[in-house]
């Protein structure tokens, strides 16, 4: 199971957009250096600490080669929009992001609900500002009661257990359209460590869960207010403190084994356009001319076929060798009835 985070900021001694590792198993290395990566190869880099296989080699020395016999068992991708900086002091590492274009990890949950389709892997994409939420595999049913659109959220921000009452608001307003925004992207991430504390069984079972989860709150709190104003200063520590608990709840919750990376951007270069998809749709991949050339499904039974076939040929194998070694070294007279009983007429005659 695997957890990412992707945000847009500038911190840990890195200027401008940047990739912040928060949290990473002892098995996945990322090494500290200054080495940029690009925004569309974050896909990439997130399959790769998954343990899946990628169309093209990614050249970034950023990520050393993971164990082959472990992989974290979640990754959870956040991209924060419009954000300078965040204060984030308890990080694995920092890099520049170059080229930050949109990109979405549709191919990567695509690959996970295809090869874990039969359990329980949690594939959820949730953009609260869009009211988009896209889920995959049987985890529907635990996820299915999260707020989706902005009525809903801002409805759970006066029920029990909302982060109203124990956030410093200070500046922030409970009334105003750009505070709610923000203040109900952080109940979203409060409410899915809530729920994934209720479901634990997400989180031990062995097939990798991914999150992609993208917050523009700070971004609309910039446009309405400035980013020198009180309420964006405000904001920006909130997040930044609701993301380092959000991190380190996680990783607990998967027993110290997910990656959580921070991607902060400014401003993405190009539009990001997005093919539409219903809410809580669950879309089975047939292989079949799949776009995306998935290998076949397989299903329990794969392991226990695939060895009584291989056996079987090798079996078979070493008969055919062992019958063609001993025909090529027999003796017609001594050891074939046939030619013994045809010298003998011989003599006979």
């Amino acid at each position: 199971i695997y957890i990412f985070v992707v945000m847009c900021f500038h911190d840990m001694g890195v200027h401008g957009d940047s990739l912040t590792i928060l949290q990473a198993p002892e098995f996945v290395s990322f090494q500290k250096g200054e080495w940029p990566v690009s925004g569309e190869k974050i896909p990439d880099l997130v399959a790769l600490t998954m343990g899946f296989s990628v169309q093209e080699d990614l050249a970034w020395p950023g990520l050393r080669a993971a164990s082959l016999f472990q992989r974290p068992r979640a990754n959870v991708l956040v991209v924060v929009r419009g954000v300078d900086s965040l204060t984030l002091p308890q990080s694995v590492a920092s890099y520049h992001l170059e080229n930050p274009v949109p990109f979405t990890l549709d191919d990567v949950a695509e690959t996970v609900h295809s090869l874990f389709a039969e359990d329980t892997p949690v594939v959820l994409q949730l953009a609260p500002s869009e009211e988009r939420l896209y889920m995959l595999g049987k985890a529907n049913a635990v996820f299915e009661d999260l707020p989706v659109t902005l009525q809903q959220i801002r409805a759970r921000l006066s029920q029990d257990g909302s982060v109203l009452t124990s956030l410093p608001l200070n500046s922030l307003s409970r009334n105003a359209e750009a505070d709610l925004l923000f203040l109900s992207e952080v109940q979203v991430l409060h409410d899915i460590t809530a729920l994934l504390l209720r479901h634990k069984h997400l989180a031990r079972d062995h097939s990798p869960d991914i999150y992609s989860l993208e917050l523009s709150g700070l971004e609309e709190l910039g446009r309405v207010y400035g980013q020198d104003s009180p309420q964006y200063r405000d904001a920006t520590a909130i997040l930044a403190s609701v993301l380092q608990k959000f991190a380190e709840d996680v990783y607990g919750l998967y027993g110290n084994s997910a990656v959580v990376e921070v991607v902060t951007v400014k401003n993405f270069e190009a539009p990001l356009t997005r093919k539409s998809r219903s809410i809580l749709e669950s879309k089975q991949i047939s292989n079949p001319g799949s776009p995306y050339n998935l290998a076949y499904k397989y299903n329990d039974e794969y392991a226990v076929v695939f060895n009584i076939v291989l056996w079987l040929m090798i079996a078979l194998a070493i008969a055919v060798i062992a019958i063609s070694y001993n025909l090529w070294n027999m003796d017609p007279g001594y050891d074939s009835i046939i030619y013994r009983m045809t010298n003998q007429k011989i003599r006979m005659d």
